[in-house]
């Protein structure tokens, strides 16, 4: 028997509507958001009616933000990333990564501008055990993409070539930062825990294998003080500071970043790693006889 209701030539059936009346009066009602900043409205009434948590809701809200967002957005400028030069013997580079903690350095050889390559730091180790390597064969890929390349292109990319770090170019072709997947995915979970989050009560002031020393931001001005038998106060007579991370920010006038330092009390003070506008982790080591400042 032929079909009542041929379907037209060439057309393709009409997809299922599988929504209620309920369900279509609701949405002629109340029409879902035309805009961002109405989903995330939205986003916020289903928060306040219980239907998602206030974790869900942050975090749904960030991925949807980061649309927006792009790789100069999150990057770390050029003057602050820690760069390995391919010519520095290796006990300059071990000192590098101990003193930095990355587990990944760009690579560049003559001028900064000239990266040709990543190094991992576990790969220092081959040069331990087999000096005789040249470090360029252990040199990956390095990875470049312009400050326009937006966020959720860029986690995708991540993830498929396995990358965990790239460099930032701009519009000129210059180095302008680099970026990495953890730098990503904290605009969707927040801050993510690494090696400088240490539990406060497990310890402050760490001496390092370079015979300097981490401290915590938190760590009080008198136990610095303590620890380095030296007398650290504000320049401004009428300032007092309980932590040393509040006394070194005054100190520059500024929100410190990584890699920015400071002379005070005969102490040099690098700033290691920063959190929510504060200073997790300095590196601190004494200054020379007849350079100390501050």
């Amino acid at each position: 028997m032929s079909d009542p209701h041929p379907a037209h030539p060439g057309r393709l059936p009409e997809r299922e509507d599988k929504r209620t009346f309920l369900q279509k009066v609701a949405e002629f009602i109340h029409p879902g958001p035309d805009s961002t900043e109405e989903l995330i409205e939205t986003l916020a009434e289903a928060e306040d009616n219980q239907v998602i948590g206030a974790e869900s809701r942050v975090m749904l809200e960030r991925v949807i933000r980061m649309a927006d967002m792009t790789a100069g957005d999150v990057m770390v400028a050029a003057p602050r990333m820690d760069l390995v030069n391919i010519d520095a013997p290796f006990d300059e580079l071990l000192h590098l990564v101990i003193s930095t903690a990355h587990s990944r350095f760009p690579v560049y050889q003559g001028e900064r501008e000239n990266i040709i390559g990543i190094l991992m730091a576990k790969d220092l180790l081959k040069l331990q055990r087999a000096p005789e390597l040249n470090i360029r064969a252990l040199l990956r890929p390095a990875v470049f993409v312009p400050e326009s390349k937006g966020l959720n292109d860029l986690l995708r990319e991540f993830r498929g070539n396995r990358n965990h770090l790239a460099t930032v170019i701009d519009e000129f072709g210059r180095v302008a930062g680099l970026v990495t997947i953890e730098d990503v995915l904290e605009q969707i979970v927040g801050e993510i825990e690494d090696e400088f989050d240490i539990p406060e009560d497990d310890g402050d002031i760490f001496g390092l294998a370079d015979r300097t020393y981490r401290v915590s931001g938190d760590t009080s001005v008198e136990r610095v003080c303590e620890a380095f038998d030296a007398l650290i106060q504000s320049s401004d007579p009428d300032e007092s500071f309980d932590t040393i991370g509040g006394l070194i920010a005054h100190e520059m006038g500024h929100v410190p970043k990584r890699g920015e330092h400071l002379q005070l009390g005969g102490l040099h003070f690098v700033v290691l790693h920063t959190k929510g506008g504060a200073v997790r982790w300095f590196k601190v080591s004494k200054v020379e006889d007849g350079s100390a400042g501050g």
